[in-house]
């Protein structure tokens, strides 16, 4: 705020639709939006702006015109104290919306990276924060620009037995699960998919069939959560490849 003025950076009324809404009008006039929601769990008020406005501006005006300079942050996941309204992993029901990009980092220099690429990106993006990294997660992070593709996912750990997917605050439990099975002689390739939607199904096909199994761990509700779709994916594109079902 000091450096740019309370023009562009400025507090707002706690209504999540409104915060939303202005971005996606500012977005649509070609401006470059980023809205916050201050915890994933309050994003549900603001889900007719982003399900029915931000996700369909483009295809509803027959790509005239796009609110695509939209970036909103979010806050998400459990940190063991938040209790039931701020403690929410609410990724699968943004997945389930054609013309958003979904981002979750696992980390302070992953997220530096996708976050430019998602304010620079042309679509739509809401953007999860795994809250517990904020206190927990330390790394060294360039002071220089740097991009990281969006709807890619990146291979953290090689291993031949099994694949081991997973996104956000949850990386970090599977590579502590890896270094144990590692010592028990198993090779465990830890995949992070950091974009969950488009998400690299192709990444995750070539490791399954390379290791013939596969483990999807997330830390939303497993009823419907974002992982039955990629278990459901790797069944289709992999079933002659998969040691068991």
């Amino acid at each position: 705020r000091e450096e740019f003025g309370e023009e562009r950076v400025f507090n707002t009324p706690l209504s999540e639709n409104g915060i939303a809404g202005m971005a996606i009008g500012y977005a649509s006039a070609g401006g470059t939006a980023i809205g916050e929601i201050q915890f994933g769990d309050y994003i549900f008020p603001a889900f007719d702006q982003i399900v029915n406005e931000m996700a369909k501006f483009r295809f509803r005006s027959g790509n005239q015109w796009n609110c695509g300079g939209v970036t909103l942050r979010a806050p998400c996941g459990a940190v063991g104290h938040g209790g039931l309204y701020h403690s929410q992993s609410p990724e699968a029901y943004l997945a389930h919306t054609p013309g958003l990009v979904v981002v979750m980092p696992r980390g302070p220099r992953c997220a530096k990276g996708l976050l430019l690429s998602s304010i620079r990106s042309k679509d739509p993006v809401v953007f999860l924060e795994p809250k517990i990294l904020y206190r927990s997660a330390v790394e060294e992070v360039p002071d220089a620009e740097y991009e990281i593709p969006l709807g890619k996912a990146e291979i953290l750990r090689e291993g031949t037995d099994v694949t081991i997917v997973g996104w956000g605050a949850q990386l970090r439990t599977l590579q502590t699960a890896a270094d144990r099975a590692a010592k028990e002689g198993v090779s465990c390739e830890v995949i992070d998919l950091r974009t969950i939607l488009p998400w690299d199904s192709d990444a995750i096909v070539r490791s399954v069939r390379k290791t013939g199994k596969l483990i999807v761990s997330h830390e939303a509700p497993i009823t419907c959560g974002f992982g039955a779709e990629v278990v459901a994916t790797l069944q289709r594109e992999c079933f002659f490849h998969l040691e068991a079902p």
